[in-house]
């Protein structure tokens, strides 16, 4: 290895280089392949992750333990109901026991300073899920997805996030592009656009990457001539279901549906979405917002039509999460 990535947490992107996103990468693509080969590794063989989720989640959990079980090592799922966080035990004496223990850490929660607090104590690696503020190990699932459909040198990929541009998402996507070199365009009303921080740390790692970023109240400026448009959930978890009447007013014009794929002026343009998705009314939520708002029946924030569509490439990224969360626990632990 050209570099020391061993015994790295993964907490934001914003510590790890270009150089460092792009070993993460080719080591996915190189673990992709090994599974898909049956090549049988175990490089993680006696080691154990403690995985504790704040948040309920699918993809997260089952491509952390995937990716664990296929290398060797063994985890414990820990969410509120079995464990004393935030009951009778702060964070930071969590942490101190779980260092302990365990070889690393996974946090999946609330707010970014919860998993700093983890890696300052634990002593261990620690790897972040999702907080409200980042996703970091779905950024590599994404980038890893754009560069297998598209043939492009990575500086030459532009994709666009349309929706609430101040989530987790928006804010992964943005910081990721900037490292990377890529073509990023933010679009969403003005008063959900990035933290200005956010956008001026970006735009410094920008300078040196040569990306380009653009960040837009247009839609349709978003989106032209991009090679991928990512949109999310318009309301996140942990909001009151009434924060839905207002987002709905102010995203109608940034939902992905058939008119926006086509303003993109790229026939190859492929949507992508982090999941789950709200595409259509079968869903115990998207029913609920469907009786209260039946134009939505179709789908918020993207429509069933470009769903159900050969665009939609969001399920082949949620794989990704597994092979690019393997290349994260071997590159820190084997």
């Amino acid at each position: 290895m050209p570099f020391n990535i061993r015994n790295r947490n993964l907490l934001s992107l914003v510590h790890h280089s270009e150089r460092d996103l792009i070993y993460l990468l080719n080591l996915s693509r190189d673990l992709k392949r090994a599974k898909y080969s049956g090549a049988v590794r175990h490089s993680l063989a006696g080691k154990n992750i403690a995985l504790i989720f704040e948040k309920t989640s699918t993809r997260t959990r089952c491509a952390f333990e995937v990716a664990a079980y296929d290398e060797g090592a063994h985890v414990t799922y820990i969410d509120p109901t079995s464990s004393q966080i935030g009951h009778k035990e702060s964070m930071k004496d969590t942490a101190r026991v779980l260092g302990r223990m365990y070889d690393a850490i996974e946090y999946r929660g609330f707010g970014q300073d919860v998993v700093d607090e983890l890696a300052k104590y634990a002593g261990v690696p620690v790897f972040n899920g999702l907080t409200d503020e980042y996703h970091p190990t779905q950024m590599l699932a994404d980038v890893l997805t754009m560069t297998e459909h598209c043939s492009k040198p990575m500086h030459e990929i532009s994709y666009a996030y349309v929706g609430d541009g101040r989530n987790n998402m928006a804010n992964s996507l943005l910081l990721v592009g900037a490292k990377l070199g890529m073509n990023v365009r933010i679009g969403a009303p003005k008063h959900l656009w990035p933290e200005p921080e956010h956008i001026a740390m970006c735009e410094s790692f920008a300078k040196d990457s040569g990306a380009l970023l653009l960040i837009t109240d247009d839609p349709q400026e978003a989106v032209k001539g991009v090679d991928f448009i990512h949109t999310d959930v318009w309301v996140s978890m942990g909001e009151p279901i009434e924060a839905w009447g207002q987002r709905i007013d102010e995203l109608m014009p940034f939902q992905v549906n058939a008119a926006l794929m086509a303003a993109s002026g790229n026939p190859r343009v492929r949507f992508m979405h982090c999941l789950p998705a709200f595409h259509n009314s079968e869903t115990k939520v998207g029913a609920q917002i469907a009786a209260q708002y039946p134009q939505l029946s179709n789908g918020i924030e993207v429509t069933d039509d470009v769903f159900e569509s050969p665009a939609n490439i969001a399920f082949e990224q949620a794989e990704n999460r597994m092979h690019t969360i393997k290349a994260v626990l071997v590159a820190a632990l084997a």
